[in-house]
């Protein structure tokens, strides 16, 4: 008996030798006198000829997805997955399959609309195909290479906690629940805890889920997500911008470096980026908008979805990249803790960083000075500095934090955008909305 696994992708370093496979039978073609079984494992696939009737007996009855132990003799095919397949095989049944699985994973999943809900109710199966593999292969290698930038620039990782006694920001959008008698919140962002890491660290960061209650059912909006977040000290607008430019650059080059055969696989476009991210206001987008479509949007406090995927296209065709800052937003819709322009302060310091035709990051300086962040945090949020939700955070200002600013960034959207799906649930192992609370 061969006692070392082999892995499918290393078959074809294996030619001529007896070898053992193991894993999920991912497909099975029974000729008759010619008979295929394809095996997958963690690596990829692996293609098997079974000629002895009595091997391919022991796989009467059952189904996708029973677990084998395949050995053989490695032999070169170039119609083979990897060029190469198993021979003269023996089979053994690890843990035998006889239900039919309700979707069929040998083949690719639609990702029509009117397909999302089948697609998402049978998720646990559906992730087995080897599509719907890649993409989550991208999305790990998407951050692991946000974490290998963050590094490279000195940044500290940390934890905040999810479960807070008020909302973080105010508003309506929270979740909230019993906390042993008294009322607590699930985290709308690591806001304030990421701003406190700044007197500790001067550069952190943190990869965690999110809540919102956003009641949407859109292509882009979901109940809970991961957030990139991360708070740079002693910083500029200017160096936040560039700062937060090069981690999508960073990413794109280092994910199609790193899972080229993935994206391929999915059918991905390569990404095409400027050096730097070109900057456009707000303004100036109304403005190349209005003027090449028959809506005029000049004077509005937003970006309508539309102009997001138009001044994207815009920006490809015009200044040589897929994604564009847009600066110079109204300070009279800020959060509370931003920072206006010491030059103007009708506008805020803040950047909202399209990619592919939508908002992935908002970017924003924040407002230091304590008794300025007072004043915002009454007259804007109608909040009280001496509420549970706001006196610690508080306590950082109080005892000095420097200039500094951050950006929360959608790692879902960004994959996304990177794969090109149309709905950012395509990016999500189990999407969380208004409609869906399970598997």
């Amino acid at each position: 008996m061969i006692d070392k696994r082999l892995l499918a992708k290393d078959l074809s370093s294996e030619l001529d030798q007896q070898v053992a496979l193991e894993g999920w039978l991912h497909k099975k073609r029974l000729l008759g006198g010619l008979n295929f079984i394809t095996l997958r494992d963690r690596s990829g696939v692996a293609q098997a000829m079974v000629n002895d009737k009595d091997e391919i007996e022991k796989l009467r009855g059952l189904q996708i997805g029973t677990v084998l132990r395949l050995s053989g003799k490695v032999v070169a095919d170039e119609r083979a997955p990897g060029g190469s397949e198993l021979h003269d095989v023996s089979i053994e049944v690890m843990v035998p399959v006889t239900d039919e699985p309700p979707i069929e994973i040998d083949k690719p999943l639609s990702h029509k609309p009117d397909n999302l809900d089948t697609l998402f109710e049978h998720r646990v199966i559906g992730l087995r195909n080897l599509q719907e593999t890649a993409t989550f292969k991208v999305q790990a290698a998407v951050k692991e290479s946000i974490r290998q930038y963050f590094h490279k620039n000195d940044f500290t990782e940390f934890n905040s906690p999810k479960l807070l006694s008020g909302a973080t920001e105010g508003g309506a959008e929270v979740f909230r629940l019993d906390y042993f008698g008294k009322e607590a919140t699930l985290a709308q962002s690591g806001q304030f805890y990421k701003q406190m890491m700044v007197g500790v660290f001067e550069r952190v960061y943190e990869i965690n889920p999110t809540y919102r209650a956003e009641l949407s059912a859109t292509t882009r909006h979901m109940t809970e997500f991961m957030h990139v977040d991360a708070e740079i000290g002693f910083v500029n607008f200017n160096q936040l911008l560039s700062l937060t430019g090069g981690l999508l650059r960073s990413v794109c080059e280092s994910v199609w470096t790193d899972s080229k055969q993935n994206l391929e696989l999915l059918k991905a476009k390569p990404i095409v980026l400027a050096e730097s991210v070109p900057q456009l206001t707000l303004e100036e987008v109304h403005e190349l908008y209005s003027q090449a479509n028959k809506d005029n949007t000049v004077g509005e406090r937003d970006l309508r979805p539309d102009e997001e995927r138009w001044i994207c296209q815009y920006s490809a065709e015009n200044l040589g990249s897929e994604a564009v800052f847009v600066t110079q937003w109204p300070a009279s819709d800020m959060k509370f803790y931003h920072k206006k322009s010491e030059d103007n302060p009708d506008i805020a310091e803040r950047a909202d960083l399209l990619f592919r035709g939508v908002e992935i990051a908002t970017i924003s300086m924040r407002e230091n000075r304590y008794d300025v962040l007072i004043d915002q945090l009454k007259t804007i949020a109608g909040g009280d500095p001496d509420a549970e939700g706001f006196k610690y955070y508080l306590q950082a200002f109080k005892y000095g934090l420097p200039p500094h600013g951050g950006f929360g960034l959608g790692l879902e959207r960004l994959t996304q955008k990177i794969i090109g799906l149309a709905n950012v649930k395509e990016a999500t192992l189990f999407p969380r909305d208004i409609n869906r609370l399970g598997p």
